[in-house]
């Protein structure tokens, strides 16, 4: 277990409390988890890699109903052979063997119907040790993330699977590859096998969270030099993925995720971005990342957006929530 990755968040343009004394009690500390293509061990925290799973525990599937869009669509062997050949043509052109392979795994596969249950893709995999602000429940140190990669009819979000262990409790870990689902419902259901850099930031809220008076000072460009933006783009929250932090909203309202459980208001666990970075937070790019690709993990949420999952401050147990925003 371990990394030498890492990464570099670069120095925030302003002191946002220095400048804002009112921001200083809303300042919350968020974990940039910056993912970054590797071959992760089940022993390693990751996105996309094999899970430090029970040989004698069952793989969790999905009950559905799965109906994805379209008659042809890819199986998980397809995307990362058109991952490969992607990376294979920006060095070289491919060998007729290969256009022939990418032709095929363009075409998809055709729907066999309905196969429910459909195994769960793994997605993320964290230990307490390498990634601070995770707060496990006691006795626990590893937490584990599967989705299904169906979107459910009705639902925004994707069905996911949370999973607290204790890594040195599982003495028989699975050791052949994961049962996986015949089929994907798109690309970006099948995160890139990617190896973590965790490292910590400090947040503030989306101005859509703040009293009107406050997000109005903050939105003035005298408060940042001549610069509206300054607060939204560079001093509020840290896109990409991480643990902690404050949320960012727009497809909706902000609003209370209250836990099913006990009703009581749920916090941030856990974000998973499509992409690490925009043009409008490029100042939140690492500086070891420059002239990089914004999407390392190649995660799809919805339209690019972000999974949110939420857990309970008073019982880690509880069943967590999901957001996409």
């Amino acid at each position: 277990m371990g990394t030498t990755l890492y990464r570099t968040t670069p120095p925030r343009a302003y002191d946002a409390a220095a400048v804002v004394p009112d921001l200083a009690p809303l300042a919350r500390t968020a974990t940039r988890l910056h993912p970054r293509p590797g071959s992760p061990t089940p022993r390693d925290s990751s996105i996309g890699g094999p899970l430090l799973w029970p040989a004698d525990e069952p793989w969790p599937h999905c009950e559905g109903p799965h109906e994805p869009d379209g008659r042809h669509i890819p199986t998980p062997d397809d995307v990362r052979m058109l991952r490969r050949l992607r990376a294979a043509v920006a060095r070289r052109a491919l060998t007729p063997q290969e256009q022939d392979q990418r032709e095929r795994a363009r075409a998809g596969r055709a729907w066999p119907g309905p196969c429910e249950p459909v195994a769960m893709l793994p997605v993320a995999q964290l230990h307490a040790a390498e990634v601070p602000g995770l707060r496990p429940p006691h006795g626990a140190d590893l937490l584990q993330l599967l989705w299904c990669p169906f979107d459910h009819p009705g639902q925004v979000e994707p069905a996911t699977r949370l999973h607290w262990r204790t890594a040195d409790a599982i003495a028989k870990p699975l050791q052949e590859p994961a049962p996986q689902p015949p089929a994907v419902q798109y690309e970006g259901c099948l995160p890139e096998l990617c190896l973590l850099a965790p490292e910590q930031v400090t947040e503030y809220p989306d101005p859509m969270e703040l009293e009107p008076d406050l997000a109005v000072r903050l939105e003035d460009p005298d408060t940042w030099d001549g610069d509206e933006l300054a607060y939204l783009n560079g001093l509020s929250y840290a896109p990409g993925s991480k643990v902690g932090g404050w949320p960012a909203w727009g497809l909706t309202d902000p609003e209370p995720v209250p836990c099913p459980a006990c009703e009581a208001r749920m916090t941030p666990l856990l974000t998973l971005a499509s992409t690490e970075w925009t043009d409008e937070s490029a100042s939140w790019t690492p500086l070891e990342d420059h002239g990089t690709s914004p999407t390392p993990a190649m995660l799809q949420v919805a339209d690019a957006a972000t999974l949110q999952l939420y857990a309970c401050p008073t019982d880690p147990h509880h069943p967590h929530q999901a957001r996409v925003q």
